[in-house]
């Protein structure tokens, strides 16, 4: 059996207010991702992502997947 003077378990020495909690996390929130728009299509998209255009996914402007054609 665990006696205070032998106990291992960490607990603070001192309440901390939700004040002080509070500010302490304000730094913490997500950011908001930077967006740009491609020259070749006009389409908003993340930069260093690839993304879909018509069927056609592009990176850098550039076309790395093709839309397959309908053969009707």
């Amino acid at each position: 059996m665990l006696t205070s003077k032998n106990s291992k378990m960490a607990h603070p020495k001192s309440r901390i207010s939700k004040m002080r909690k509070r500010k302490r996390r304000t730094h913490k929130k997500a950011a908001v991702p930077t967006v740009a728009v491609c020259k070749k299509t006009g389409e908003p998209h993340q930069y260093h992502r690839a993304y879909w255009s018509e069927g056609n996914m592009y990176y850098k402007g550039q076309v790395v997947i093709k839309a397959e054609e309908d053969l009707d």
